[in-house]
């Protein structure tokens, strides 16, 4: 089967990427580098010991993406790229909306014009949700306004695969709600790599460690949770990666182009800001330096998945500790320092 994998290069993408190669997929690997560097295709090659195909594209360039098809005979689709920052889309919208449902509309423009069976993957987020009226969140609750551009851009995406889902030109599409990955794979040779200031928690931590940041902010600590800081559901990069393993092995499987799933990608427990700094810090005896500061526009205050229907429809559940996960991620961040 050829593969085409968007935003590969990416943090998700890349150890997506491996675990397709390692399970002998014939890969095509799209990005345009905007967040990510096409150093990690060295070390993709590292590990696997495969070369994918590597097409640097815009997909928000609607001629390209049509080149991309005509070029290659896909049997399947991870869709990953988009922007994912909910702090810079607060300030950039447009942006968001251009990149991430533009490129997402490219694709299946191309979709409908293939005469054959097409499997789908959306990697969603669970921003989509809002704020939630009780925890922990399930597929089925209801999606409220959601509280940045980056997770509205997401639900606009969400609904325009279900609209396609109900037309006459249908695909198997199964679409992942994301809670927050974090880590490494466990050679240290990829992981996540943000592009300037990270906007994301743990490397923000790993960098503050290494003393790359002066010191780490903690976004309000008066919040109606157990110690005032935010709770979020942090998954292991390896489990998430394995669940597009699963959901692209079960699509294969499925002889009806009208199928349809959504799925929460998350561990289902909720660990607080603190409680996962001071995990870090004992994990990896390091004393990290940070402080308390506002609120930062964007943030829902609670969020962690209930994961059972993943669990009992595809047999995946998460494999790796949060210690893991953090040991992981120093690891990495002691590799490219």
């Amino acid at each position: 089967m050829q593969v085409l994998v968007t935003g590969g290069l990416g943090y998700i993408g890349s150890h997506t990427s491996v675990l397709l190669l390692e399970k002998g997929y014939d890969l095509v690997i799209v990005d345009d580098l905007s967040n990510s560097n096409e150093k990690v295709l060295i070390n993709i090659n590292k590990i696997t010991g495969k070369n994918p195909i590597f097409e640097k594209i815009d997909l928000k360039d609607k001629d390209s993406v049509s080149q991309l098809f005509k070029n290659y005979d896909f049997d399947g689709i991870i869709h990953f790229a988009a922007h994912k920052s909910v702090n810079e889309s607060v300030n950039y919208p447009e942006k968001y909306f251009e990149n991430n449902v533009g490129s997402l509309e490219n694709i299946i423009s191309e979709i409908k014009l293939i005469k054959k069976p097409m499997n789908f993957i959306f990697s969603s987020s669970c921003t989509v949700y809002g704020q939630a009226d009780s925890m922990p969140i399930n597929e089925s609750f209801k999606l409220k306004k959601a509280e940045s551009p980056y997770g509205q851009s997401k639900k606009e995406c969400e609904e325009i695969l279900e609209t396609h889902h109900k037309s006459d030109h249908p695909f198997k599409n199964i679409t992942l709600r994301y809670f927050n990955p974090i880590g490494a794979h466990p050679t240290a040779l990829i992981g996540e790599l943000p592009l300037g200031t990270p906007e994301n928690l743990v490397p923000y931590i790993t960098q503050t460690a290494i003393g790359k940041r002066d010191y780490l902010t903690v976004f309000g600590n008066d919040y109606n949770t157990k110690d005032g800081t935010c709770i979020r559901d942090y998954i292991h990069i390896m489990d998430l990666a394995h669940a597009h393993i699963s959901c692209l092995e079960n699509l294969m499987k499925v002889d009806d182009d009208n199928f349809f799933k959504v799925y929460n990608v998350g561990s289902g427990k909720g660990t607080s800001v603190l409680e996962l700094i001071n995990l870090f810090e004992n994990v990896n005896q390091i004393k990290l330096n940070y402080r308390i500061g506002k609120r930062r526009a964007g943030d829902i205050v609670i969020a962690y998945a209930d994961t059972s229907k993943i669990k009992n429809e595809l047999n995946w559940e998460t494999k790796h500790s949060l210690e893991n996960a953090l040991k992981t991620a120093w690891n990495w961040q002691l590799n490219i320092n």
